[in-house]
């Protein structure tokens, strides 16, 4: 399952008592780290969204702001907490006094938290209605990731490919490298003016090929490639997996670079290591 940690989603509904407005942002992180901003008279309403989003998401640092938007069309009174709106009319009035300046409207009186008193039974249906729309609002931005995720897996499986092409190259060339330097050598010590035991010789220069030689590390690299691929294909979080891999991929083609011997087997070595971080960059936003 590749899906991107990083997507957006609204969502809004229209009630006779008001208007919902959920936003949802998701951006790549370690863990999942929810942030909720709700209306004073909805907070309780935090531990069952937070649990609705564990049970959806599993990493990302996910922000989610919700909105009521109170209806007061239709000639229907807004029932306002009259004690609480007494205090603040003394409160606003002492600070006038002070300062000189009264920049406080009716409406910023509204907006404070506890002043419009929700009925009993229409409070419980806000609550209701505030989590289905989350839902909703969630299935949204999971579309988004998904959608995203998917665009990020055909991009690490074009670098995959690019990956085998090269291990390819590596693997015809290594005979002929390996052969050519093991004559090099040979003909260096050719041109030696000392007397040199013939059975020693050829210990060392197997020695020698040896320590240059990769195919231990190209097999290895085809291993990582095949279970990146099974991974790509997996139904479930797999973004720390495929974060583990990089890592190896980036092991052997370091190693590959070190037992270079020629400069063909470096450029490739180097290639190798850029499209390992190509996928490392999309990777690290897979969830």
């Amino acid at each position: 399952m590749t899906n991107s940690m990083t997507a957006f989603a609204r969502n809004q509904a229209e009630f006779p008592w008001g208007s919902l407005i959920w936003e949802i942002r998701s951006v790549n992180h370690r863990y999942l780290e929810p942030a909720f901003r709700l209306p004073e008279q909805l907070r309780h309403i935090e531990t069952g969204l937070r649990d609705i989003l564990r049970s959806t998401i599993s990493r990302g640092k996910v922000d989610a702001q919700l909105k009521f938007l109170p209806n007061v069309s239709g000639g229907n009174q807004i029932p306002i907490n009259e004690s609480l709106l007494e205090q603040l009319s003394q409160a606003v009035q002492k600070i006038s006094t002070v300062t000189g300046s009264n920049e406080t409207s009716p409406l910023d009186i509204l907006k404070w938290p506890g002043i419009i008193q929700e009925k009993g039974q229409e409070s419980k249906v806000i609550e209701e209605e505030s989590l289905s729309l989350f839902k909703s609002t969630l299935s949204l931005l999971v579309e988004h990731r998904t959608r995203e995720g998917n665009e990020m897996k055909a991009a690490i499986e074009n670098r995959l490919d690019g990956i085998t092409d090269i291990l390819g190259d590596i693997r015809d060339c290594l005979p002929g490298i390996l052969a050519a330097q093991q004559n090099k050598l040979k003909e260096q010590v050719s041109n030696l003016e000392t007397e040199v035991d013939p059975e020693r010789l050829e210990q060392e220069l197997v020695l020698i090929v040896q320590k240059a030689d990769i195919h231990e590390e190209i097999d290895r690299l085809d291993a990582h490639v095949k279970e990146v691929r099974h991974i790509l294909s997996r139904k479930e979080p797999i973004g720390r997996r495929l974060d583990f891999l990089m890592q190896e991929l980036n092991r052997e083609a370091n190693t590959i670079c070190s037992k270079s011997i020629v400069t063909e087997s470096t450029l490739n070595a180097v290639e190798l290591k850029v499209l390992i971080e190509q996928m490392l960059e999309q990777i690290q936003n897979i969830e």
